[in-house]
């Protein structure tokens, strides 16, 4: 037995580590779990006013001081400001540290009565609880079909409807799911196979940690999972007096957003939650703000969400001045005859490499590997390619002979691409115009530098060395030399952007047209992905290529 061997069997390794922790929590939860289920519907309710009543006092002296100190600022002079902000800091720390040590001693109760509520709802048609106020309000309101008002009784049904199909309540929690409750609370990642109810597990710390009415979020990977969940779970929360909503069900930067942002429980999508902390980043007023501050989140399918759907920014984009000036119609022509003549070049080499690289001479088989080489940096996307390097043996001599032309910085990469029009990166989403690329353009007009950016740097220079031109002469040449190097950037660009779309942006796969639009599509979900839109000119460079009005240009804000 080795030391790894010796130390696992004496400690227990990690998984056993951690349920040793947790299981006396979900033991406590069974333990109080019968009182609680004893009690009557009125005194469950009354259970869980008491815990929000208890947790309300326990701060309430750093919450009165806060207010205090909040309310004095303006009186004081901007100098002594600051103290007075970080007291307030300081004590919402305070605040914090105590809600995580009365949280903790409250969850069994919590849990349990949780628990209670979701066996109440499976085992019964209707609950009938002594009607109050919220209860009243939530009857009167045509969103919550659940709850009914007859004299001074409100009646809660165990059916209602949710994300458009009718559900009937029929769920109680297990001992896993309140393991898994105690794991997600204590800020853990709790993995749960298919069919163990991960959604019902998340009942147990959002109910729990919005007895503090500082909010909870529970962040989903759709709109649909949102609206779903917040209408299916959320009768268990507002048969306790919590408020609900779904942010995704409300226009961004309206009313009803802040309205539901000010809710208990907050379901939405991760796009929506982090889209409205870029907005209130940008906002110029305190009443332009929709969050209220970040308190407890629990995120559903995590892995998707911080790691797939991390990988594309969140970015918020607004017009450009002159935006509507491009000229993607105006050099598309000439792009699709440039694709083309590079099309017909690579399918000539990848012809020449499949005739080469069979060969019993070495010389012709490194030659044939060349050519499949430049078929590839010339076109990756070429399905006849794809298909060749299928075959077995043949991506790895692709591969030996990149490896071969990316070594020394790449020094002898011109050897392989300079027989090329342009060169695409497929890792880095790049496309570059090789000078032949840029002379078969430039054929196509009058002028051979036409598309041929200028050595701005030395012209300016020269320029400053010129002794012959006075100050304003000086100035002049210097606009006129700017404005060109503008505009040939500007075509260049331009150039640039409609070859991405020609060669590396597939109708169907990347996006989709509908309806006229250009609409981008997530590579990770397969989902279109509304309202979002490439930026730099790539989307404009789209729009141009399928034929489809050109939106104005953006940039990111």
């Amino acid at each position: 037995m080795n030391i790894i061997e010796f130390i696992t069997k004496l400690f227990g390794n990690k998984a056993q580590k951690d349920m040793r922790e947790i299981q006396p929590y979900v033991d406590q939860v069974k333990a109080v779990y019968p009182e609680i289920d004893a009690l009557s519907n009125d005194a469950l309710r009354a259970r869980s006013q008491a815990l929000m009543d208890k947790i309300a006092s326990t701060v309430a002296p750093q919450k009165t001081k806060i207010a205090e100190l909040r309310a004095s600022i303006e009186a004081l002079e901007i100098d002594k400001r600051e103290k007075v902000y970080q007291q307030i800091d300081d004590l919402e720390k305070e605040i914090k540290e105590q809600y995580k040590v009365i949280l903790m001693e409250l969850l069994p109760v919590a849990f349990a009565i949780v628990k209670s509520t979701a066996r109440r709802f499976a085992e019964s048609e209707s609950i009938e609880v002594t009607a109050t106020q919220r209860d009243r309000d939530m009857a009167a309101d045509a969103r919550y079909d659940f709850i009914e008002i007859d004299g001074e009784k409100a009646i809660y049904h165990n059916h209602w409807m949710a994300g458009g199909n009718e559900v009937t309540w029929d769920m109680v929690h297990y001992d896993v799911q309140l393991f898994g409750g105690v794991v997600l609370h204590q800020g853990k990642i709790a993995e749960m196979a298919t069919g163990e109810g991960k959604t019902l597990v998340a009942t147990l710390p959002v109910f729990l940690n919005a007895l503090t009415h500082e909010g909870v979020h529970v962040v989903t990977v759709n709109d649909y999972l949102a609206k779903r969940d917040s209408e299916w779970m959320g009768p268990l929360y507002m048969f306790h007096g919590l408020t609900v909503d779904c942010i995704d069900k409300h226009k961004p930067n309206s009313d009803a957003r802040r309205q539901a942002y000010a809710c208990d429980i907050t379901f939405g999508t991760n796009n929506e939650f982090g889209f409205d902390y870029l907005r209130d980043n940008m906002a110029t007023s305190p009443m332009d703000l929709v969050q209220r501050g970040h308190n407890f989140a629990i995120v559903d399918e995590v892995d998707s969400v911080l790691i797939d759907d991390a990988r594309t920014p969140l970015i918020i984009s607004g017009p450009v001045p002159k935006g509507d000036d491009q000229m993607f119609d105006e050099y598309k022509h000439r792009v699709e005859l440039l694709v083309r003549t590079q099309t017909q070049l690579t399918t000539q080499l990848l012809t020449e490499a499949k005739q080469k690289m069979g060969s019993t001479d070495e010389k012709v088989r490194e030659e044939g590997e060349l050519a499949l080489f430049r078929s590839f940096k010339g076109m990756p996307k070429n399905k006849a390619l794809i298909k060749y390097l299928s075959e077995q043996g043949v991506k790895v001599r692709l591969q030996k002979t990149e490896e071969f032309y990316l070594q020394e910085n790449e020094k002898n990469m011109h050897v392989a691409t300079d027989v090329l029009y342009f060169v695409i990166d497929e890792k880095l989403k790049s496309v570059e115009l090789t000078d032949k690329g840029f002379d078969e353009l430039s054929s196509y007009t009058s002028e051979p530098s036409f598309f041929v950016l200028p050595d701005i740097v030395t012209q300016l220079a020269e320029l400053e060395n010129d002794k012959s031109l006075n100050d304003e002469e000086r100035l002049a040449k210097k606009d006129e030399l700017l404005n060109i190097y503008s505009t040939k950037a500007e075509r260049v660009h331009t150039l640039i952007q409609l070859l991405k779309a020609y060669t590396m942006f597939e109708i169907d796969v990347d996006y989709v047209v509908l309806n006229g639009e250009v609409k981008i599509v997530d590579e990770q979900t397969g989902r279109i992905m509304e309202g979002r839109r490439w930026s730099d000119g790539l989307h404009q460079a789209v729009e141009s290529k399928e034929r489809v009005k050109i939106e104005g240009a953006t940039q990111t804000f």
